[in-house]
């Protein structure tokens, strides 16, 4: 499979939703279901990775397919934001290599 941007991923779903889905919803309603979706990976981590079992109707959910529901919808608010992903994260390590380059390092509780 051919490696893809984060830029080309933005516009790969910006294509979909023009193709497909007619529009994309409002940026309330994306909110709401990023929170959804990413309530939805919280119940696989919990039930794969804490004590609680998983349900009947859990059993074919996906870790993967859940991250990639959360990254959907997120690139869909960036797209309908105007937020260029890839300088933002690129702006973000940055910043957060500055603020914590040494403050992981001295931890003891690490």
């Amino acid at each position: 499979m051919e490696e893809l941007t984060i830029r080309q991923a933005q516009a790969q779903v910006d294509e979909w939703i023009k193709t497909y889905g007619v529009r994309y919803f409002n940026e309330l309603t994306n909110t709401v279901l990023l929170m959804e979706e990413v309530g939805e990976l919280a119940r696989i981590i919990a039930r794969t990775y804490g004590e609680q079992s998983f349900k009947e109707s859990d059993k074919d959910c996906s870790l993967a397919d859940e991250m990639a529901d959360v990254l959907w919808v997120l690139l869909c608010l960036a797209n309908q934001m105007g937020v260029d992903l890839n300088v933002a994260f690129k702006d973000n390590m940055r910043k957060k290599t500055e603020r914590d380059k040494e403050r992981h390092l001295q931890n003891n509780k690490l």
